[in-house]
């Protein structure tokens, strides 16, 4: 159960990694002119994980894949974390130290920058028109 509670983690730095790095790809598309970053299930897919996150913390619900990850490694036999390279270098990267209105602001914030970029930016489908940023 142990491998499969790392495989969680991997799983939920890889949602991270789509929700912050797709943002900062659908930015640096727009200026540079990649028509992949406007393709309606790109947009629409990052737009509903960001959206889950949001909604998460709106209303104080955990994360699945944590409360999965944590079921797994009870199920385990195991008292804390840091026990596998994966999980050390993950949760390092993954959790903060911060009181829970922090973070519902800052996914607030991030999904609010994604909806605006969305609104200025929206997906195009194929053969329409792409109006390129100044």
């Amino acid at each position: 159960m142990s491998a499969l509670a790392d495989l969680v983690l991997v799983v939920h730095g890889v949602f991270v990694g789509f929700v912050v790095f797709g943002f900062l790809l659908i930015l640096l598309g727009l200026i540079r002119g990649w028509a992949w970053v406007r393709r309606p299930s790109f947009r629409y897919a990052h737009l509903a994980a960001i959206g889950v996150v949001v909604l998460q913390a709106w209303f104080g619900i955990e994360c699945p894949l944590t409360t999965l990850e944590t079921a797994l490694r009870v199920g385990a036999g195991e008292a804390g974390y840091g026990t596998s390279f994966i999980q050390d270098w993950l949760y390092r990267l993954l959790y903060y130290q911060a009181d829970t209105w922090v973070f519902t602001l800052v996914y607030s914030l991030f999904g609010a920058a994604v909806v605006l970029v969305w609104w200025f930016a929206p997906p195009v489908r194929r053969g329409e028109t792409v109006h390129q940023l100044d």
